[in-house]
C-alpha cells in the first residue's frame, strides 16, 4: 500500500472576525471534508495560508483537527520554509504533536542551488521519523527540483512522495509516490502511476475527485476521463485568481467557511465572484449566499 493515496485536501484555514484562527471552524471544516470524499488533510500548506501563520497557530490547528477526527484520517502538516533551521524545528514540533506526515516545500526566495536543496531536505528528514512529501512548486518558489534530483531525494529513507506542481515534469520517479499538485492534472497523474493528489477543489467536489482516482486505479481509465471532464470547468474557475482566494470565496458561497483571509490575500473581485458562482451552479452545488 502507498503511504499517501487518494484525495488529500489542502485545507484552508478559517479565520474569525478578529483575524485570529477559528479553531472551531477548523474542526467543522475538517469534519465536513472527511465526510465528503477526502482521504486525508494537509494542514498549514499553501492553501492554508501558511506564510501568515505562526508556529503556535500551526500546532493549534493540528491539535484541534486531531482532537476532532482522532485516527479517522491522515493529517499531514506543512512544516517547511526557506529557513532550514526553522523547518527542522517546526518539523520536530509537529512530529511530537501527532502529525502523520510532513510536507516540505522547496526553499523559496533565497533560491538555493541543487546542493543547498539537497542539504535542506536531508536536514528536515533527519528531524523526524515521519514520512515526508517533497513539495515541488516552482511557480511560487522560483526553484524547480528536476526529476533527476527528485530521484536523489528518494534515496533518503523517509522521503516517500512528491507533490508535483510542475505540470511539465509530471511523471513517475523511482522510489517516490507521485501526488498531483494541481487539480487539473489529477487524472493525468493517476494515468502516470500516481497514488492521488493534494487537492483544492476537493473542498467542493471531494467525492467526485475520489471517484476519478478509484476509476483509474481499478483500470477503468475511460470512466475516470469522463468524470474528470465534468470537473475541469470548476478547476478553471478556482484558478481565476491566486489560491486560496477562489476556494475560500466558493466555501463562503456554500455556507461552509468564512472567506476571511490575512493580507496580502484580498477578497475576490465582483467579476471573479461571478465566475466562481457560475461554476458552482454549473456543478450543481447549492449556493447559499
Amino acid at each position: 500500500m502507498a503511504t499517501f493515496e487518494g484525495i488529500l485536501t489542502a485545507m484552508v484555514t478559517p479565520f474569525g472576525v478578529d483575524g485570529e484562527v477559528d479553531l472551531a471552524g477548523c474542526r467543522a471544516l475538517a469534519r465536513h471534508l472527511i465526510e465528503n470524499g477526502s482521504d486525508g488533510l494537509v494542514l498549514s500548506g499553501t492553501t492554508g495560508e501558511s506564510p501568515t501563520l505562526d508556529d503556535s497557530e500551526k500546532l493549534a490547528i493540528l491539535e484541534a483537527v486531531r482532537d476532532e477526527l482522532g485516527g479517522e484520517a491522515q493529517l499531514i502538516v506543512g512544516s517547511g520554509s526557506n529557513d532550514t533551521r526553522h523547518s527542522v524545528e517546526l518539523t520536530q514540533r509537529v512530529t511530537e504533536a501527532g502529525a502523520d506526515g510532513v510536507l516540505i516545500v522547496t526553499p523559496y526566495y533565497n533560491r538555493p542551488n541543487p546542493a543547498g536543496v539537497q542539504a535542506h531536505f536531508e536536514a528536515c528528514a533527519a528531524a523526524t521519523e515521519l514520512p515526508m512529501i517533497v513539495y515541488n512548486i516552482p511557480s511560487r518558489c522560483m526553484v524547480n527540483i528536476p526529476p533527476e534530483q527528485l530521484a536523489e531525494l528518494a534515496r533518503i529513507d523517509n522521503v516517500v512522495a512528491v507533490k508535483q506542481a510542475n505540470d511539465d515534469e509530471l511523471g513517475p520517479i523511482e522510489g517516490l509516490e507521485l501526488l498531483a499538485g494541481n487539480d487539473n492534472v489529477l487524472l493525468d497523474c493517476m494515468e502516470r502511476g500516481g497514488t492521488g493528489g493534494i487537492c483544492v477543489a476537493s473542498h467542493l467536489v471531494g467525492t467526485e475527485m475520489g471517484e476519478v482516482c478509484r476509476a483509474v486505479g481499478s483500470g477503468d481509465v475511460e470512466r475516470g476521463r469522463e468524470l474528470d471532464a465534468t470537473l475541469q470547468p470548476l478547476h478553471e474557475a478556482l484558478a481565476v485568481t491566486t489560491n486560496p482566494i477562489p476556494v475560500k470565496t466558493a466555501l463562503a458561497m456554500l455556507g461552509l467557511c468564512s472567506e476571511r483571509m490575512r493580507l496580502p490575500m484580498v477578497p475576490a473581485t465582483e467579476e471573479q465572484r461571478a465566475t466562481i458562482r457560475a461554476a458552482l451552479v454549473r456543478q450543481g452545488l447549492e449556493v447559499t449566499s
